[in-house]
């Protein structure tokens, strides 16, 4: 933004500065040819009083000298007898303005590109004279130069000075409006407590503040939607509890095994529907975590449970940190559910292998294989431990997982024998 509004001044200044300077150095350059043009005149007008009361032609020079001692303009005289005073030049008898002054008893100015010349007739007592001053376009255009310099630089400091306003301006502007960015991209991340400090011009200051009060009006939402879990929990808990304790009554024996089975899968129905509930409760946002470091950690946890079960647990993980758009919560849900479907589902000393790697699709990919009894088998078990059907709860969160991080989840045959469930995970936002 800085940047586009330092452009927009810029050539807004330039053309501005374009727009005054061109037509001033031309009216300075007309300026200066206009006094060249009255100095001109002037001259001539005072050397012609002084050749009507001057007779001696000595006398004469000498005061033209006087005159135009300083070089600026020239002035010669045509006396009536044929003498030039004054700046002699063969050329002013030839002259065609000194003949017309001559023969017609008219002055005249001429401007040319090579000066100015003024003639003036003057009646005297021996005859006409003729009095011719020119200033050379040299001398008519002096100072011009250093005028136009001096008009330059006066545009440029003008321009070095609305660049700085300009760049002021958009940092004012800018910088508050990047600190909002920063903000709302911490509260994408899931840091709920993140507030921007209103600054800068009004509007800005009021985009703060609105930002500030959505940031209060989702951790107000989030501390709801905790309660409403927590009340959930409690009150689906509660009658499974007293289901529980009434099916320990149930007779015959296996009514009463398969009832207790039922009151279990009923359970743990419940225990992972609260859990989903919770998940987006826990972080707010989605965040991000380093892959390797999680499932290092949860095959770590998981590895004295297959030890006892006699399972060979390999794992497979890249030697880099591998950041994945997931809190490590969620990532931690996700490996969690997974394994423990292998542990629910295969028989004790079936082999298991974990894998993560990062592939050529930018995506981290996370495989956790078993050598159990097949997809068709592992599927039908996720149905429901008991055989009776369930939503499989287990898969489903690790599927949503997966895809709110920009990933997917599918399950595949494994060449242990068993099922592989193969998950991709996009990286976090930058």
């Amino acid at each position: 933004m800085r940047r586009r509004i330092s452009w927009l001044v810029a050539a807004t200044t330039s053309a501005v500065i374009v727009a005054f300077v061109i037509p001033l150095c031309l009216l300075v350059r007309t300026l200066a040819e206009d006094r060249a043009v009255a100095a001109t005149n002037q001259v001539a007008q005072n050397v012609a009083v002084i050749v009507t009361t001057v007779v001696n032609e000595r006398e004469l020079a000498s005061a033209i000298g006087l005159i135009g001692s300083d070089g600026v303009p020239r002035t010669s005289v045509l006396l009536a007898s044929g003498t030039v005073v004054g700046a002699r030049e063969r050329s002013m008898t030839a002259d065609p303005r000194v003949q017309r002054a001559r023969d017609t008893m008219t002055a005249s100015t001429d401007r040319t590109d090579g000066g100015v010349t003024v003639v003036i007739p003057v009646a005297v007592p021996a005859g006409l004279a003729v009095v011719r001053t020119q200033t050379t376009a040299e001398q008519a255009h002096l100072g011009v130069t250093q005028a136009w310099l001096t008009i330059l630089g006066l545009g440029l400091v003008l321009f070095v000075v609305a660049l700085a306003a300009a760049r002021s301006l958009g940092r004012r502007i800018g910088t508050p409006v990047g600190d909002l960015a920063a903000v709302t991209h911490r509260l994408r991340l899931g840091e709920l407590d993140a507030r921007a400090t209103p600054r800068g011009p009004p509007e800005v200051v009021e985009l703060g503040a609105a930002l500030n009060q959505l940031a209060e009006r989702i951790g107000e939402l989030l501390a709801l939607e905790r309660e409403s879990v927590a009340d959930l929990g409690h009150r689906l808990r509660t009658p499974v509890t007293a289901l529980r304790l009434d099916a320990d009554l149930v007779r015959p024996p296996d009514v009463q095994r398969r009832v207790n089975d039922h009151v279990e899968h009923l359970q743990h129905t419940i225990d992972s529907i609260i859990a989903e509930a919770r998940r987006p409760v826990r972080q707010g946002l989605r965040g991000s975590c380093d892959a390797v470091a999680i499932t290092t950690a949860r095959v770590d946890f998981w590895r004295p449970l297959a030890e006892e079960q006699s399972r060979e647990l390999t794992t497979v993980v890249a030697g880099r940190a591998l950041p994945v758009a997931l809190s490590s919560d969620d990532l931690v849900d996700l490996v969690d559910n997974i394994v423990e479907n292998v542990f629910a589902h295969t028989p004790e000393g079936t082999p298991m292998r974990v894998r993560l790697l990062r592939r050529a699709d930018g995506l981290v990919h996370l495989t956790i294989e078993d050598g159990g009894p097949g997809l068709s088998d592992a599927a039908s078990a996720e149905r429901g431990a008991s055989g009776s059907g369930s939503s499989g709860l287990g898969l489903d969160i690790v599927a949503r997982i997966a895809a709110s991080a920009g990933g997917a989840m599918q399950l595949e045959a494994s060449d242990l024998g068993g099922v592989a469930v193969h998950v991709s995970l996009g990286p976090p936002a930058p």
